[in-house]
């Protein structure tokens, strides 16, 4: 059956979230101009399965106009649900939004949510703005080590000299994924302080650790 817009308005105008779920996935093939026009109804869904997966194409479409996409996806970060608010952060992100900041960094630092401050660390590397720095700073020791991780590589993608001393600390982590991705970081960070430290993790006890300042080294 071929997708039309007028299909997949009466699949999301159902009573049965099913069909609404439905609905949002055809959006997806759709022009994005179309859908764009039509993901808001569920986005103000009931059922919090579709209101996510309305939000998570926000990256996809939200291009068609940006101003909109933000005024939506601020209302999305005040959802009841945190894995939706989630969603709109990683849309934040992927749009570079970076008006939003100053929202994701308060709500990260007033949320318990593992996963939501996970998005919001991995939004704020996408966009690369310094202002986002005493976040990756608090983010550098979480509890949670994937936040660690993703903080790490957003310092090394945000390419700020002020990011070597937030991270140095870490050349110690015990998790070997996390020295990595602070090797990574400090290579793409450069300068001589970053250099030095390179050095020193290129004899890390682990060789792909230790391969990965090597490469970085000059």
């Amino acid at each position: 059956m071929t997708v039309t817009p007028e299909s997949v308005q009466t699949l999301l105008a159902s009573a049965d979230f099913g069909d609404r779920l439905r609905g949002v996935n055809q959006l997806r093939e759709l022009d994005p101009a179309a859908a764009f026009g039509m993901v808001e109804e569920p986005i103000s869904d009931g059922n919090t399965r579709v209101r996510y997966a309305a939000v998570s194409m926000m990256d996809t479409i939200g291009h068609v106009d940006l101003e909109r996409s933000l005024e939506i996806l601020r209302g999305c970060l005040k959802d009841p649900e945190y894995d939706v608010q989630a969603a709109a952060a990683d849309a934040i992100g992927g749009l570079q939004l970076t008006a939003a900041i100053p929202e994701l960094i308060e709500m990260y630092h007033g949320t318990s949510e593992w996963l939501l401050q996970l998005s919001i660390v991995a939004a704020l590397g996408c966009m690369a703005d310094r202002r986002a720095l005493p976040l990756f700073e608090a983010a550098l020791v979480s509890e949670t080590e994937l936040i660690r991780m993703t903080a790490a590589q957003a310092v090394g993608e945000l390419g700020d000299p002020d990011g070597v001393a937030l991270l140095k600390p870490l050349i110690q982590e015990p998790d070997q994924q996390i020295r990595f991705r602070v090797a990574e970081a400090f290579g793409k960070i450069g300068g001589p302080a970053a250099q030095a430290l390179l050095a020193t993790m290129a004899n890390d006890p682990d060789e792909l650790v230790a391969a990965q300042a090597k490469a970085f080294l000059v």
